[in-house]
């Protein structure tokens, strides 16, 4: 009796101690978030103050309204809305095609391209950014959305990945009895096989939607028109043009953050489901 109350205090301490360190990291990651709406209700005296302020004595809400109106925010947001729906629509319907491809049919190379796929995975950023814009720039695509938009409609490798890996962990007798009756491989892949893969669709989703939303290099590099921005190109323009109204400039990136973090507390449940199921099969 006495060793089972010992475990049993000993698994209560455990989990008491993973508690507080979740606890402890959560709040590293909301500090900058908390001070972020803490700022943007603030004064400008009581942000220069040099006590620190976290919660403002009268709380200033007419500076949301202050800084939607420096910049014209609703039609960065329809700009950003748009970007955001060709993305995702994009990358959902390469990435799945091109996921099935490698998991479910026989090809030559299929292989070996997955492994040229995978290798790309390993190049930055940064060292495909001058050739894409030099290759943009003879297309004579520069000030328009289609760099922003066409390289969504040709897959991306780690969404391919993991749409692969999940697509092996579905039976292929489904497929196979499909088969039996008649159906076509793109039925196949569209009417039985792609809503079984609803978690990992909605993972790959959320990262498109998140990538375009916070994108700031590609507005900066292909667009000139400053009623073509997004909104968070504009922010940054706010940022420069606002004369240091810290107040105003927080404001703004509380509104343009909150649609993020809806997003991620609305679809955590998918999320964490796609992430956990995708891997699970070489």
């Amino acid at each position: 009796m006495n060793r089972h109350m010992a475990r049993r205090i000993q698994r209560g301490l455990g989990r008491g101690l993973i508690f507080l360190i979740l606890v402890a990291g959560a709040f590293v990651f909301l500090f900058p978030f908390l001070w972020m709406l803490s700022t943007s209700l603030k004064t400008p005296q009581e942000i220069v103050a040099t006590q620190t302020v976290w919660i403002p004595a009268h709380p200033q809400w007419k500076n949301y309204a202050k800084a939607l109106g420096y910049f014209p925010f609703v039609r960065y947001l329809m700009n950003t809305l748009f970007l955001v729906s060709m993305n995702v629509v994009g990358t959902l319907f390469s990435s799945a095609l091109v996921g099935y491809s490698f998991a479910r049919l026989r090809w030559p190379g299929r292989e070996i391209w997955f492994k040229v796929l995978l290798a790309t995975m390993m190049l930055p950023s940064t060292v495909t950014m001058v050739p894409q814009f030099i290759l943009f720039k003879k297309f004579g695509w520069l000030n328009t959305y289609l760099p922003l938009i066409v390289p969504a409609f040709t897959g991306g490798a780690t969404n391919i990945f993991m749409l692969r890996q999940f697509f092996r962990t579905i039976p292929v007798s489904l497929s196979e009895c499909a088969r039996l009756d008649g159906c076509s491989e793109f039925r196949i892949f569209w009417q039985i096989v792609l809503p079984l893969c609803m978690p990992a669709l909605a993972t790959v989703a959320i990262f498109s939607f998140m990538f375009t939303w916070n994108d700031f290099m590609g507005p900066l590099l292909y667009i000139n028109d400053k009623m073509a921005y997004t909104l968070s190109y504009g922010l940054r323009t706010f940022q420069l043009q606002s004369d240091s109204k810290w107040h105003l400039t927080m404001a703004a990136s509380v509104v343009v953050a909150i649609p993020s973090l809806v997003l991620f507390f609305c679809c955590q449940k998918y999320f964490i489901e796609g992430i956990a199921l995708t891997g699970l099969k070489e």
